[in-house]
């Protein structure tokens, strides 16, 4: 997949033009997966490149002023499920003030007009762009009439009679409901990140542990998980998946602030020290708790691994 970061690299790659989505694009839930479906069928129809438009940070994180919500995928995250998922090209400017201040016509003439060369473009019924969120699917439209492209809107995704989106995703994940979270997404919640040096205090402990880097402020899932680890480690063939039970919070035992994913697989002990894990929650176990003692935590980190062992092992059975 190709990646655009700067717009002035999109004329170069796209002299043809190109079937183009708009959005954040968070999570890849079901909703985000039919709209990707649909643009690939549609560049296969048009024969042209199939690109994913979105920003860095996303216009939500811009305009949050310090209190961003949890984001479900960093920027890594993103662009490895887009590249799997077979889109040819990932157009991923910064957004700031001036994006901020576009007006929809300026959108749309600047940036998928004169800039992409856009023949086509599909969206969600949702779909809200430019300053102010002003712009929606008849502004398009009209643009599409003057300048030759076409516009699809893609209806969402309805489970249980509620439309899926990230928000919903985002909040069954911070209440622990992680099988709602996996029916939303078509799959368990995935988190990777770079194996990075810590305080080594799992090994003193006697279960030594894999500390991830999170990649993001905020974190939409807290607590102690059972977790499945893809096979990017070393020793692991590359589709093994290694059972064990992970940690995402501040570690308030040790008087610690920033928060962490601390990872301990089972039966497994070798140095993975940079290397790129891809952690898989199954369930939630229990929230982040204070222990008056390291035997204390000890104690319960054991239980915790005894508890995810044997419900990793009662999936694996059915």
């Amino acid at each position: 997949m190709h990646l655009i970061r700067r717009p002035s690299q999109a004329l170069s790659a796209l002299q043809s033009g190109c079937v183009v989505t708009i959005g954040a694009f968070d999570g890849l839930h079901l909703g985000h997966r039919r709209i990707l479906k649909r643009l690939l069928q549609a560049a296969d129809e048009h024969q042209l490149p199939a690109l994913v438009f979105s920003f860095e940070p996303t216009p939500k994180e811009y305009f949050s002023r310090g209190s961003p919500p949890a984001r479900l995928m960093s920027f890594r995250e993103k662009f490895e499920s887009l590249d799997e998922m077979g889109i040819d090209s990932f157009l991923c400017p910064v957004f700031d003030q001036g994006m901020a201040q576009m007006a929809p016509h300026e959108f749309i003439d600047q940036l998928l007009v004169d800039l992409l060369r856009v023949k086509h473009v599909i969206v969600g019924d949702d779909f809200r762009f430019a300053q102010k969120r002003a712009g929606h699917v008849g502004h398009l439209q009209d643009k599409g009439l003057e300048n030759g492209f076409t516009v699809e809107q893609v209806a969402s995704v309805i489970e249980s009679g509620q439309r899926v989106s990230s928000t919903v995703v985002r909040e069954a994940l911070m209440s622990g409901d992680l099988e709602t979270a996996k029916h939303l997404l078509g799959r368990y919640y995935r988190m990777s990140g770079k194996v990075v040096e810590g305080q080594r205090l799992g090994r003193t402990l006697g279960m030594p542990t894999a500390n991830v880097k999170l990649n993001r402020q905020l974190s939409p899932v807290q607590g102690i998980f059972a977790v499945r680890v893809l096979g990017l480690v070393a020793g692991a063939e590359k589709n093994d998946v290694l059972p064990g039970v992970a940690s995402i919070g501040t570690r308030p035992t040790i008087g610690g602030t920033e928060p962490l994913l601390e990872v301990h697989i089972f039966d497994f002990d070798q140095d993975i020290y940079g290397a790129h894990l891809q952690v898989e929650f199954i369930a939630k176990l229990r929230d982040e708790v204070r222990f008056d003692s390291l035997d204390a935590l000890k104690h319960q980190m054991f239980k915790d691994a005894d508890q995810a062992r044997e419900l990793l092992n009662k999936i694996s059975e059915n």
